[in-house]
């Protein structure tokens, strides 16, 4: 009889996994053959030991590959915190620009979102001298922003802190725009409910400035009711806002943004300007999710967003490190490029 050893080098389950080749390789050793039968038995055993141990060794080896691995690998992938929840649409790599400002966006995936919350320091202004409003010379032509917003059923809510002009302490309104001021804007909706644009009162406790914290949020609280919160140095505004497409169990994205948005300008080509935002450091993004029935937290990172430079990359300075990136945390810089 011969028999029939069977050398197998086991592949690790990531490589297995990752469609590496299992080297198996036969090695004989010799007996002495007796005759012409002897050695057809042994080439017909031979034959047969080979299946016979190739499928048990296969199966060993991918048995074992479907129970073991890497653990952690394994469950970063399966837990929505890190990873992504069953039936969540996965965010394209690009998205179509829409003309007017300079903008950095991060779009999130689609899920039953209930909203998206960050804690921001507000950026530092420079403006471009050459830039005023003939209309309102006072003013410029470019315009910071720093808001959040979200998609569902093909309506778009934009909320959140614009430079505005305030009241001054005699009570008058500035003609120069002066501090951020909290704003809600949606457009309209087939159920007839009409686009609206709002701002939050002109009054001292809601202005906030260059360089200070704040925690903003907006979170579906109600089928077709949307919850605006933004607070810090001291201060907070709070409003509930009616946008009827914005519904528990519906799918949808939420964003964040920064943006040098332009006077008069949407849909054109962003204009050259020596206007620079500069020092936005978001410390945190998160959107609202319900897990069961436990409203949770889920970190906007990496791999849960859009990545948006509008008009071009080489109109922003984005930073962040490894750590940053799991959880939506990011410094921002936007030039609007001219010299």
């Amino acid at each position: 009889m011969q028999c029939l050893h069977v050398r197998i080098s086991v592949c690790d389950c990531t490589a297995w996994k990752s469609k590496r080749s299992l080297i198996i390789e036969p090695s004989i050793r010799p007996v002495v053959a007796g005759d012409d039968a002897g050695l057809f038995n042994k080439l017909t055993m031979l034959k047969f030991s080979k299946r016979l141990l190739l499928s048990a060794g296969l199966c060993a080896v991918l048995a074992s590959c479907g129970k073991s691995g890497d653990p952690a690998e394994e469950t970063k992938e399966n837990d929505p915190i890190t990873g992504f929840f069953a039936n969540e649409i996965k965010p394209p790599l690009n998205a179509n620009c829409f003309q007017g400002a300079y903008y950095r966006k991060v779009v999130s995936s689609q899920d039953v979102w209930l909203g998206l919350e960050g804690k921001v320091v507000l950026p530092q202004i420079v403006f471009d001298e050459s830039r005023k409003n003939p209309a309102k010379p006072q003013q410029y032509l470019d315009n910071p922003s720093v808001y959040m917003g979200g998609n569902m059923g093909g309506q778009e809510t934009d909320i959140g802190l614009t430079w505005e002009v305030i009241r001054d302490e005699q009570g008058n309104v500035t003609a120069d725009r002066r501090a951020f001021r909290p704003f809600l804007r949606r457009s309209a909706h087939v159920s007839g409910q009409a686009a609206t644009y709002e701002n939050a009162p002109a009054q001292k406790e809601y202005y906030w400035y260059p360089g200070e914290e704040v925690t903003m949020s907006v979170q579906i609280v109600q089928s077709g009711k949307i919850r605006f919160i933004v607070e810090g140095a001291g201060k907070r505004f709070e409003r509930d806002f009616d946008c009827a497409a914005f519904v528990r169990g519906a799918k949808g994205d939420f964003k964040r943004v920064n943006a040098i948005d332009q006077v008069s300008n949407e849909g054109k080509p962003a204009q050259a300007t020596k206007t620079r935002v500069e020092g936005a450091v978001w410390k945190e993004t998160n959107l609202f999710r319900l897990q069961g029935t436990e409203l949770v937290k889920v970190p906007v990172h990496q791999k849960r967003f859009t990545d948006m430079r509008c008009p071009s990359a080489t109109n922003f300075k984005i930073t962040a490190s490894e750590a940053e990136l799991k959880v939506g945390a990011e410094s921002i810089a936007i030039d609007g490029g001219a010299k």
